[in-house]
């Protein structure tokens, strides 16, 4: 592998698994609120939120103290002779956590605007939870879902803050785009600044447009049924 494209391999990789993480954890945990009405549902909601809000570096020290070295996660990992910490698993886990946010909350408003009448009638025909979960709530919700998964990806592509925090600037291993963009600010290299730069813009605007034109067709299929 070109070692100069190494940053682009590494953010595309980090983005893709974040994103097929966040993709389910971020589903299950929009069902589950959505559907909940205790008191604790505004709690709940602001939790998961929280990372949107937070500025990455902030995230990033949370996620220092929890799987650094005195950490609780950090002890358990050392107990079995591991560490996460300014590893390429580190990089996954900063993108997860900032691209979760997207993903809930789009998957979460999805859900939210289903007919209850749907599920009332699914409920009274004897289907359970979990067939109403993933054969009429997610095909329903499944435009906010498509819209959540892109917003995600595209959040994981440009983290920088809790990557550095927690996993680093290490070319070949941890260094990312938006890193690769820093540091070469930081050494005076605009031109390879403005490539990297340039880079994210594109596949951005590609993941834009994507999305639009798959928009587009679910509106006409809309219509169509209309």
């Amino acid at each position: 592998m070109n070692a100069g494209l190494t940053p682009l391999w590494i953010s595309i990789r980090t983005s893709l698994l974040a994103t097929f993480i966040t993709f389910f954890i971020g589903i299950g945990s929009a069902y589950l609120v959505a559907n909940y009405q205790g008191k604790w549902k505004g709690l709940i909601d602001s939790l998961f939120t929280l990372p949107l809000v937070l500025p990455p570096t902030v995230l990033g020290f949370f996620l220092l103290l929890l799987f650094g070295k005195n950490g609780p996660m950090g002890k358990v990992l050392s107990l079995m002779d591991k560490s996460i910490i300014f590893t390429w698993s580190a990089t996954v886990i900063a993108a997860t956590v900032v691209a979760f946010p997207m993903m809930y909350r789009s998957a979460r408003s999805a859900f939210e605007q289903i007919d209850i009448n749907l599920i009332s009638a699914a409920k009274t025909l004897g289907l359970s939870n979990w067939k109403i979960f993933y054969k009429i709530a997610v095909p329903l919700a499944w435009p906010g879902i498509i819209g959540g998964l892109v917003l995600s990806f595209a959040r994981a592509l440009g983290e920088f803050g809790a990557t550095l925090m927690i996993a680093g600037n290490i070319p070949g291993k941890t260094q990312t785009m938006p890193l690769a963009i820093f540091f070469e600010v930081q050494a005076m290299d605009y031109k390879g600044a403005m490539l990297w730069v340039m880079t994210i813009v594109a596949i951005s605007v590609v993941m834009i447009l994507i999305l639009n034109k798959w928009s587009d067709k679910q509106q006409e299929i809309v219509g169509k049924r209309g």
